[in-house]
């Protein structure tokens, strides 16, 4: 084993070399040193504002459900590594993929039954986007090749993605010249449990008998807009969107990489409309944040089409699908969810924050305080002052990500009751310093 770096080493070669998310090269500010995490707590290299632990807010952006060094899937990860750690996927298959698969067409809505295992969620929709325009191809109307989505979404940072990505207020704006040009449809109304707006309804089905001919697919969030603004809508917006898809002959993708596995209160954020999508992409929390690995399923009709065309494959294959190791720690993470009463936890969450946020309301700034599900979100009325904000959640004891607007909390689910009053506090907190 090499020598471990000093705390002093590791931050100058992370200056030097280590580019970070969302950020310049070289960083302007210094990332915190986290030495180890277990539960719901970061555990740091140095103290930072008088704190040696952080509760983490973000459950490593929305993935760790289950907290940090559980025990459930350490073991599925050790005895897995202990068999193989990865096989290549193409013309050899394993049990803990195969597991996985039929474990997912289990608990997903009916009728999807086809799984394609991605490296992340980004290529699982990059993956889906393929899918539909294949599709349209094998089955003699090529023409179909633009999507449609509406402003406020943000569906991943690879090309495809980015081209469905909100082209003003998101993160993409710079390639908008370069990227495949889609259709948009206005945001949708906020406000989960408001009645749906019979004008944007409208509005969306106008949109699409519009443009039929030339779109292969319709992807959305369901019910929850994330990275592009953390805003909710009625779930009888994809009703509207499932019924002016049939009508016209257009499919329909609900991107769940960040809604799935029990966030807003249902399992998969499509049942809250109770429609199912003709594809549909899962991620983040579906290894507990142990590995990277996303899926993209899809129903029979789309992947029956694409095997009879004149390419009858589907040319799309990472290095790493498949991984049996980021497989078993799915099926583990899966299992152990689904294996205890989630909704009651999720409940509670959602109830506390609802109260521990209730106060931000009143506060100097403050545009809008929602709640749904285990998400909680402030939005100001101006952008966020990132260092401020941070380093006043920090000083809590919380560890927080704001952007834009926004400073908000997606823990993980087995945060208690205590430690969600001080998420609560560290996100009002940083709303007065931000």
């Amino acid at each position: 084993m090499p020598e471990p770096f000093s705390l002093p080493e590791l931050r100058t070669l992370d200056r030097a070399h280590v580019w970070h998310p969302y950020g310049p090269m070289p960083g302007r500010q210094e990332p915190l040193i986290v030495e180890s995490a277990s539960g719901v707590r970061l555990r740091l290299a140095e103290p930072a504002h008088g704190q040696h632990e952080l509760v983490d807010g973000m459950a490593s952006w929305w993935s760790a459900v289950h907290g940090y060094n559980h025990p459930v899937l350490n073991e599925a990860a050790r005895g897995q590594l202990d068999r193989m750690s990865h096989v290549m996927f193409g013309g050899l298959t394993h049990e803990p993929a195969v597991r996985l698969a039929a474990r997912l067409v289990e608990i997903t809505p009916e009728p999807l039954r086809h799984v394609f295992l991605a490296d992340s969620g980004s290529v699982s929709v990059e993956v889906a986007v393929k899918m539909c325009l294949q599709y349209w191809h094998s089955t003699g109307r090529p023409a179909k090749k633009r999507l449609l989505t509406w402003r406020g979404g943000y569906h991943g940072d690879t090309w495809q993605p980015m081209s469905v990505c909100d082209p003003e207020g998101g993160m993409h704006g710079l390639w908008s010249g370069a990227l495949p040009r889609q259709v948009f449809a206005d945001e949708p109304p906020g406000g989960f449990v408001a009645e749906p707006d019979a004008a944007y309804v409208r509005h969306l089905r106008d949109l699409i008998a519009r443009h039929a001919d030339e779109l292969a697919a319709v992807i959305v969030e369901p019910v929850v807009q994330g990275a592009g603004g953390m805003r909710f809508h009625s779930p009888g917006y994809l009703r509207a969107l499932r019924e002016a898809c049939d009508a016209h002959d257009v499919l329909l993708v609900f991107d769940e990489i960040a809604s799935g596995f029990g966030r807003t209160g249902k399992l998969f954020a499509a049942e809250h409309a109770g429609v199912s999508p003709d594809v549909m992409c899962v991620g983040k929390a579906l290894t507990g944040g142990y590995l990277t690995m996303a899926a993209t399923l899809c129903t029979s009709r789309v992947a029956d089409g694409i095997s009879r065309g004149e390419v009858p494959v589907l040319a799309h294959g990472p290095t790493f699908m498949g991984n049996p190791l980021a497989a078993s720690v799915a099926l583990a993470s899966i299992d152990l969810l689904l294996g205890q009463d989630w909704q009651r936890e999720v409940e509670r969450l959602e109830a506390g924050l609802r109260d521990g946020l209730a106060g931000a309301r009143s506060l100097p700034g403050v545009r809008d305080v929602r709640v749904l599900g285990a998400i909680g979100v402030v939005q100001l009325d101006h952008d966020v002052d990132m260092a401020a904000a941070t380093e006043a959640a920090v000083r809590e004891g919380v560890w927080l990500r704001p952007f834009r607007d926004l400073i908000y909390t997606m823990p993980p689910y087995v945060t208690e009751d205590d430690d969600l009053t001080r998420i609560c506090r560290a996100v009002c907190a940083a709303a007065r310093e931000g």
